[in-house]
């Protein structure tokens, strides 16, 4: 039996190895785009709930871009700390800044989601930025994605940016996370005008106008807590133009500040990923635990068969991990030596997300709970 998973595990990571090498060469930096030669208004989008921390110094890396014709609006969502009071004093400082606040929510809409569609609505421009209250910016990140949006005649731009992170094992876990995501996903398909697989990254969303109305806008999505990617899907299924591209140097957010905050922030989106099917949750688990985890330890085995399997299974597996984390990260390749501890982690936090998700009923979002039977209602057709 164990020679047989070893087999299968390994023609998976040779297939994922070959996949991954031919749509790595499609997927370009953003650094290496040109400045926009015009500058058509964009409307950036910032949802903000009890980021009185991260925000200001956020809108100020926004306010910093050589990219000129902009507007900001910002939506405060509910918060009970200072968000809004700084959000104003922004307003005051640059007229480009308008603030919505929001009192209540309506039902049967996720909170950022409800806010990210209220600014929607506040904006005027063709070309919408959603992006998260935590972000920092490159001075040029605005005119280099304008610049790569109108020489590819694109419908919607999605970067991935360097995701920092301070403790060790944070880091270790955030770079499993983003080879996970990477294999699973597959988000190079985006750039695959014949692939109706799509991607979307919540740090940086830009999408024309037309495309965002013609895909239902977040009213379609609007009980999703993977609102990001479910965008990006979206616009692939209508046959609209993607491109994903990396932002290492231009776009950066610290995504967790501990091991604990990142456990505790997957809990919304991670049941969600598997479509809130038991099944899904078992043959993740076992999938991760079989091919990530069970190489390094048969790899010692007395068995010869089962001991070369390994050792060839661990030389694709670190191939691929080394190739994701170069492409998709500022993070060390050795992370890989401690890779099976990240993947018992990783395991850990999907057994973790959906338990808690079934013991509360639901998930419990920046203070707001939503039910799972809504969640599962609103799955989208």
């Amino acid at each position: 039996m164990l020679i047989i998973l070893l087999s299968l595990t390994l023609v998976i990571w040779i297939a994922a190895t070959i996949d991954a090498l031919i749509g790595f060469r499609k997927l370009d930096s953003l650094e290496k785009a040109e400045v926009a030669g015009q500058e058509p208004l964009i409307s950036v989008i910032v949802a903000a709930r009890n980021e009185e921390e991260h925000i200001l110094q956020s809108i100020r890396t926004q306010l910093n871009q050589t990219y000129k014709n902009t507007e900001w609006i910002l939506v405060n969502d509910r918060s009970d700390d200072g968000t809004g009071k700084v959000m104003e004093s922004l307003e005051r400082l640059d007229s480009r800044i308008k603030v919505i606040h929001i009192d209540s929510l309506p039902e049967g809409w996720l909170g950022k989601n409800h806010a990210l569609h209220k600014g929607y609505q506040g904006a005027t421009g063709n070309l919408i930025l959603f992006t998260d209250a935590d972000v920092m910016y490159h001075p040029e990140a605005f005119s280099k994605a304008v610049g790569y949006f109108q020489k590819h005649v694109l419908d919607h731009l999605t970067a991935a940016p360097n995701l920092s992170a301070k403790p060790f094992w944070l880091k270790a876990f955030v770079a499993f996370f983003l080879f996970g995501f990477s294999y699973y996903k597959r988000p190079w398909l985006g750039n695959n005008p014949r692939s109706k697989t799509g991607v979307g990254i919540g740090a940086f969303n830009m999408v024309t106008r037309a495309a965002y109305e013609k895909v239902g806008t977040h009213e379609y999505i609007k009980m999703r807590p993977d609102d990001d990617l479910q965008l990006g899907m979206l616009v692939k299924r209508m046959g609209l133009k993607q491109r994903i591209v990396t932002a290492m140097t231009l776009i950066e957010v610290e995504w967790y500040q501990s091991l604990s905050d990142a456990l505790a922030g997957l809990e919304k989106n991670t049941f969600a990923g598997l479509h809130y099917r038991i099944s899904m949750v078992l043959f993740s688990v076992f999938g991760v635990f079989v091919s990530q985890v069970v190489p390094f330890f048969t790899l010692f085995s007395n068995n010869q068969a089962v001991a070369i399997l390994s050792a060839v299974n661990l030389v694709f597996l670190a191939f691929l991990y080394v190739m994701v984390t170069k492409k998709m990260t500022r993070f060390s390749p050795w992370l890989f030596l401690v890779l099976p501890f990240t993947a018992l982690l990783f395991i850990f936090s999907i057994l973790r997300a959906s338990y808690l998700t079934f013991k509360r009923g639901g998930i419990i979002w920046r203070g707001t709970k939503y039910t799972l039977a809504e969640l599962r209602k609103n799955t989208l057709r």
